[in-house]
Order: C-alpha cells, then sequence, then structure tokens
C-alpha cells in the first residue's frame, strides 16, 4: 500500500508531481480547520501542512503520522510538544521562501521611505501636496538594521547593500560562519534600534522572541526610522507598537504580519497613514510556493528513504536516528 501524504490545502504542481513520480498518494483534504483534520488524517502516514494548525487534538487523531513538513519556514502553527509526544517528525521548507520574503522586505522599506500609503491617499485630491508637501527619502546611505540573520535575513542585507548602498548592522547571536564585508554584526541588540533608520525583524516566533519588540526597543528608535516585520506578528507588541507610534518614537512601520490572522478590521494599525499592513503575503509567490511544495515533497521522500530531511525544526532533531 502507497504512503499516504494529506494535503489539507492545495500544493503546487512540482509537490504533486514529485509525490505521484515517486509512488507516494497525495489525499487532498477536504480543509485546514481542526475539525477537517481529525477527520482525514487517521489514515496517513506524512502531511504537508500550509496554514493549518497541527494542535494535539489532531496528533492524537494521528496513529499511523510520521512526519509533517511545514509548507514555509516558520512552524509556530505546531504543537512541537505534542509532536514529540506523539513520534511525529516536524520539518520545514527551509529556504525555499527566502528570495520572495527578502524582496518584500525591501518593498517594504521602499514604500516607507516614499510615505506612499499617504501618497496614494491625498494624490487624487490635492496633486501638489501629495507631490511636495509629503516628506519622502531615499534609501541610499541610510542604515538597516536586522534582527536575525537566517536565509532571509542575509539576502535582505545583500539586496540592501549591494542594490541600495546601505549600511547594514544586524544582531544574531547565533550567526556562524564568515559574513560578507557588507554585513556588520554587532554584540549589543539595543544597537540596531539606536542606529538604525530601518529595523528589519527576521527571527522565528519563539519563547524567547514573541513581544520581544516593545516599549523598549521603541523607546530606543530614532523618531524618523521605520519597523519593518516580515517574519511572525507576535514578535512585536502591537498594543507597544501603536502607542509608540501615536506618540512620534517612529516614523511608520511596514508590516506583512499581524498578531491576529486573518485581520481585525478595528486594529488601530491598519488606518495608520503612516503603517503598510498585508496579509503575510511573503512567501506567497509562484516561484516560492512551488519551491516550498517540491522542498516538502522531497523532505518527506527523504524520511521514508531512511535520509534525515534538510530541514528538520531545531526543537526535535534530537529524535532523528544517528
Amino acid at each position: 500500500m502507497a504512503i499516504r501524504v494529506l494535503l489539507p490545502q492545495p500544493i503546487l504542481p512540482a509537490g504533486y508531481e514529485f509525490l505521484r513520480e515517486h509512488g507516494y498518494e497525495a489525499v487532498d483534504g477536504r480543509g485546514y480547520t481542526e475539525e477537517d483534520l481529525i477527520a482525514d488524517i487517521a489514515d496517513c502516514d506524512a502531511a504537508i501542512i500550509r496554514t493549518a494548525k497541527i494542535t494535539e487534538k489532531v496528533l492524537a487523531a494521528a496513529p499511523k503520522l510520521k512526519i509533517l513538513a511545514r509548507h514555509g519556514a516558520g512552524y509556530d502553527g505546531v504543537d512541537l510538544e505534542a509532536a514529540r509526544r506523539h513520534g511525529v517528525l516536524v520539518c520545514t521548507a527551509g529556504g525555499a521562501n527566502a528570495v520572495s520574503v527578502a524582496e518584500l522586505a525591501i518593498f517594504y522599506m521602499l514604500y516607507c521611505s516614499r510615505n506612499f500609503k499617504k501618497v496614494q491617499k491625498y494624490y487624487l485630491e490635492d496633486y501638489r501636496y501629495a507631490k511636495m508637501g509629503i516628506p519622502k527619502t531615499e534609501l541610499e546611505g541610510k542604515t538597516l538594521g536586522l534582527v536575525g540573520l537566517g536565509n532571509i535575513g542575509k539576502l535582505v542585507a545583500k539586496k540592501a547593500a549591494l542594490g541600495f548602498d546601505m549600511e547594514v548592522l544586524a544582531y544574531d547571536p547565533f550567526a556562524r560562519g564568515e559574513l560578507p564585508e557588507y554585513i556588520r554584526l554587532v554584540e549589543d541588540r539595543d544597537e540596531i534600534f539606536r542606529r538604525s533608520d530601518y529595523v528589519s525583524l527576521h527571527v522565528p516566533a519563539t519563547k524567547e522572541t514573541v513581544h520581544s519588540v516593545s516599549d523598549r526597543e521603541f523607546d530606543l528608535m530614532k523618531p524618523t526610522a521605520y519597523l519593518i516585520n516580515t517574519a511572525r506578528g507576535s514578535i512585536v507588541d502591537e498594543a507597544a507598537l501603536i502607542r509608540a507610534l501615536q506618540a512620534g518614537k517612529l516614523a511608520g512601520a511596514g508590516l506583512d504580519v499581524l498578531e491576529q490572522e486573518p485581520l481585525d478590521p478595528n486594529n488601530p494599525l491598519i488606518a495608520m497613514e503612516n503603517v503598510l499592513t498585508a496579509p503575510h503575503i511573503g512567501g506567497a509567490t509562484q516561484e516560492a510556493s512551488s519551491r516550498s511544495s517540491l522542498a516538502c515533497a522531497e523532505a518527506i521522500h527523504d524520511f521514508f528513504s531512511g535520509r534525515t530531511p534538510k530541514f528538520v525544526v531545531p526543537e526535535l532533531r534530537d529524535m532523528v536516528k544517528k
């Protein structure tokens, strides 16, 4: 009998084709709610997860499940402690969406630098004010501060330094190996917030990072600086960010992610002229989705072929047999 792989949400053809070519049965689920997952997962050996949340109840309903592949770099939607108890390995698509997220981080910086949301709002009713009255700046010569220097952070640094002649500072206590000369690693995280014109976040949502950007960090920032978040909404204390923006402690923000997704239409950030928000589209390009679907399929095949998948989540690496 073929190994069954549950797909609660569709993936791009590259992943389907790989699974079929290697003898797996792709099981299209009925949806991504907890109830849908529980109904579909009982006879499945593996699953490729996009936005679905994997809870204790879901894992308890999956006695055959051996591996979960997350269609992206983050894995905060998976109950890792429950996965360990049920003997389910969790891996990700690694850097498959790195280019797309890095490009979007640059986009948010450009958008903020030209005050584009405000320009769009006013240019039909007051063309001259939109053109000449709204302050706009360049990226060249500005300082970018990166919190996190993984695959995405390094790409943002490269594009900012080599494409826009920005000075790049980075804080990452886990950074290893030699870095390009255009990245200056700092030991004091506060330096990122004090010196940067743009602070861009590139860390996962963990117990250590949730709400790790709050009042203290905003108090350190320049009133002309912008916060860019293409990582996870929970990293930023939104109430603190709203207070800081209202008090003029920073110039604005580009937020691909919010604490509540889907968004709360009453969230004050959405209506602010100096804040751009979007529905977590960093990895939603055709190219990134195709790479992610293939990476997940390959990870499942590696696992059932006796090989270690490339991107096992750090918290569960000890489950891999040596």
